[in-house]
């Protein structure tokens, strides 16, 4: 079996380039041939195995208006680069319309990571084009609430359910930080509206006045314009020295914190139709033995089981994720018990048993 995944970049930067990268590993791990199709100068990690490697899409990163024609441009040389391919794997949504073309009779798979498929088949003018692609595809949904949004706006699709997968040996049980100053809260999605991190801020604000030596990190890509206006949160309530937005940092960095903080937070909004589609970041959390906080409302519910590894929390209620912070960091024995099932629900979810799923998905469209 020959399989080509359509992905920007294969690397653990950003969801579409982690979830391919991690998916072709694991498959080639079960005896796939993986083609990784990558945009022009797109990044391969050396991880990825014994991938063929293609960069012949379009760059999608950022992604620009003259997509669409640079899609049109490229189908010739997508072409070549399908020889000896037996199936197509869109990570990315946006590929769906390029992977059309390409494709022939061959079959094509489409995984729907939460706001894209929705919004694209809205679209004036090129709607029925992604709806086309999709509906010639075989869709995967990384959650039930996106397929339920798959389905109300693409009636008549059926996309099977098959929830992200982490790489759990990457991550280990926590540990004392002999240098650690103060109970830590940790939060790895990024300084985004999306994410609610200015919620997080108004939370860990009442958090300080019933633990003053509580502590906050932020790790992920920024928004700058709204992060100027988190950072003028933060200072508002005199947080300065207790809450620190550390940006895109190592990875090694960020499993020390994961190893070394009490609880992950994370009270993602939907905004604009915009929605959380699964959250991997709890799945890591947990595969770190932290108790996770997430909110109702979207993908995040199925990636938090609530009151076993962590606790949900409404949308915008900085009140309520405030008291949940403030329970989980002063019962030890509470976070003991969600991080062992966190750990248990993570191990679980291996991408190599993901990847065994969505191998048995090519099977039948290759029978």
């Amino acid at each position: 079996m020959r399989v080509a995944l359509v992905a920007p970049d294969f690397a653990a930067a950003y969801g579409w380039a982690s979830y391919a990268l991690d998916l072709g590993r694991s498959l080639i791990m079960q005896g796939v041939e993986v083609i990784a199709l990558a945009q022009a100068g797109g990044t391969v990690a050396p991880t990825l195995g014994a991938a063929r490697v293609e960069r012949v899409l379009p760059r999608l990163v950022p992604m620009r208006r003259s997509f669409l024609m640079r899609s049109l441009l490229a189908i010739p040389r997508v072409r070549r680069a399908l020889q000896g391919c037996d199936l197509l794997h869109v990570v990315a949504e946006p590929y769906a319309p390029l992977a059309l073309w390409s494709a022939g009779a061959r079959p094509l798979v489409v995984t729907a990571h939460g706001t894209f498929v929705p919004k694209t088949v809205a679209r004036p003018l090129v709607g029925w084009l992604y709806r086309r692609a999709y509906t010639r595809a075989r869709l995967i949904a990384v959650s039930e609430y996106t397929a339920a949004q798959v389905r109300t706006a693409l009636p008549g699709a059926d996309p099977v359910v098959i929830h992200n997968g982490v790489d759990f040996a990457r991550f280990q049980p926590p540990q004392p930080d002999p240098g650690k100053h103060g109970p830590t809260v940790l939060a790895s999605g990024g300084v985004k509206g999306r994410k609610g991190t200015h919620v997080l801020v108004e939370a860990f604000a009442q958090v300080r006045q019933q633990i003053p030596d509580a502590r906050l990190i932020v790790t992920g890509a920024t928004e700058p314009d709204y992060q100027a206006q988190v950072e003028a949160l933060i200072a508002q309530h005199g947080l300065g020295d207790a809450v620190r937005l550390a940006g895109m940092i190592p990875e090694a960095e960020l499993l020390a914190w994961y190893q070394h903080a009490d609880v992950f937070a994370l009270p993602s909004r939907n905004v604009g139709g915009k929605f959380e589609g699964f959250g991997l970041v709890f799945l890591e959390a947990g595969a770190a033995g932290l108790p996770v906080i997430g909110t109702h409302g979207s993908g995040v519910a199925e990636a938090v089981i609530e009151g076993e590894t962590g606790m949900l929390v409404p949308q915008d209620d900085a009140s309520a994720l405030a008291d949940v912070i403030v329970r989980l960091l002063r019962d030890p024995a509470l976070r003991a018990q969600m991080g062992t099932a966190g750990r248990a629900h993570a191990e679980w979810q291996d991408w190599g048993a993901v990847a065994a799923r969505v191998r048995d998905i090519y099977a039948v469209l290759l029978a």
